[in-house]
């Protein structure tokens, strides 16, 4: 928790209503509909301004068995609670992850952690869907050589149980023991209350916001996992559930309701990871949605080492940089590797916010010792590299 409802009342004067769930809005008379999950008691409360910043949920198919005890999701801290809870009470045996996402690969490395023999299931051909396929093959080999069983190309059809706990779970290609399965299949935003207000909905169903992150309903802003973003490089709206663009979101948000001036900067999806001994990070484009766009682009993948080759706890650093052929201008970036190779994403996040050439972009004067860096970067020589395949 990041701050109490004590906290909230005692240093800013604000009303915090815990237990107090909103399950109606009015905008045409402003204010919205309540109920006092403690006592029953139903009210409506007026407003002035509205923000929505009601999150996403996780997505949980309604096949045979879904409900069953052992068929856990994670999004909340309260819901990984629960998760290790069942752990701990149950001494599962046999864990099954649905999802190759962030949330379930880190689950799966949770699980091996904690002794269980683990299954990851993932209908696409890859996990990370946010990565190449080159480079996400680079995660699914870490993730193998830990232990995980992974299967790709697999698609979920149901749970196998008895006496309404979990015993297997069932995919079209197979039918696999489990004591508890876990779903990481993504989320999609928590929008049906604003929808049911004929509030407007955008890219998959998430509040349609402007870069004030204003709703079009005059009165009524969205903010978080909820709500729309840009994308810094195309301009178009598109979605992502982060932490850093839902905080974001809320501070442009609440400067705008308080009447000051704010705009939502573009977003580039950037993300950390780890998994196992692996690090990842990425943002911008990847290769799949520029040729949806049509956008002319060369690419360069490096392979180098995380700190200066003689120093101790060197790994193994591979980095994917892609750029605009005839700008140079760089477009995305991928990293996987050892300790001390996610956050180098940030650099490559920082061009392409700057608008910088790969050429620009392997000048750039990055801080060099033994423990931290080969002499170049490995950024730097992605960039370098890259820059020899640019039309400039």
């Amino acid at each position: 928790m990041a701050r109490s409802p004590e906290t909230f009342r005692a240093a800013q004067d604000i009303d915090v209503r815990i237990r107090h769930e909103v399950t109606a809005i009015d905008p045409q008379a402003r204010r919205v509909h309540v109920v006092d999950l403690a006592s029953g008691r139903e009210f409506w409360e007026p407003y002035d301004e509205l923000l929505l910043a009601t999150g996403a949920r996780p997505i949980i198919p309604k096949l045979d068995g879904h409900d069953a005890q052992g068929v856990l999701a994670v999004h909340t801290l309260e819901s990984g609670i629960r998760v290790r809870k069942f752990v701990e009470m149950t001494k599962p045996r046999h864990a099954v992850v649905v999802g190759g996402g962030y949330i379930g690969l880190e689950m799966a490395e949770a699980f091996l952690l904690l002794g269980l023999n683990v299954r990851l299931i993932e209908k696409a051909p890859q996990v990370m869907a946010t990565l190449d396929p080159d480079m996400a093959a680079l995660v699914a080999d870490a993730l193998q050589a830990k232990g995980v069983a992974l299967h790709l190309e697999e698609s979920l059809d149901g749970f196998e149980t008895k006496d309404g706990a979990l015993s297997a779970v069932v995919t079209d290609r197979g039918t696999y023991a489990a004591d508890i399965a876990l779903l990481g299949l993504g989320v999609r935003p928590n929008t049906e209350i604003a929808a049911e207000a004929g509030i407007p909905l955008g890219v998959r169903g998430a509040l349609h916001v402007d870069r004030r992150m204003a709703t079009a309903v005059d009165g009524v802003w969205g903010a978080g996992d909820c709500a729309e973003s840009y994308h810094l490089i195309t301009g178009k709206p598109f979605y992502v559930a982060l932490g850093t663009v839902a905080n974001r979101h809320g501070r442009v948000a609440g400067t705008n309701i308080a009447g000051g001036q704010a705009l939502m900067g573009g977003v580039l999806g950037t993300a950390v990871t780890k998994i196992c001994s692996v690090e990842v990070g990425r943002t911008g484009l990847q290769e799949r949605e520029l040729q949806d766009l049509g956008w002319d682009h060369v690419s360069e993948t490096i392979a180098s080492r995380t700190k200066a080759g003689y120093f101790p706890g060197s790994g193994p650093i591979h980095v994917k940089l892609l750029a605009e052929k005839s700008t140079g201008k760089i477009l995305g970036g991928q990293i996987v590797g050892e300790t001390g190779s996610a956050k180098r994403i940030d650099v490559v996040a920082a061009a392409i916010t700057g608008g910088l050439t790969a050429e620009a972009m392997s000048e750039l004067d990055l801080g060099y010792a033994p423990p931290f860096s080969p002499l170049w970067d490995p950024v730097i020589i992605a960039a370098r590299v890259l820059s020899k395949k640019t039309g400039v």
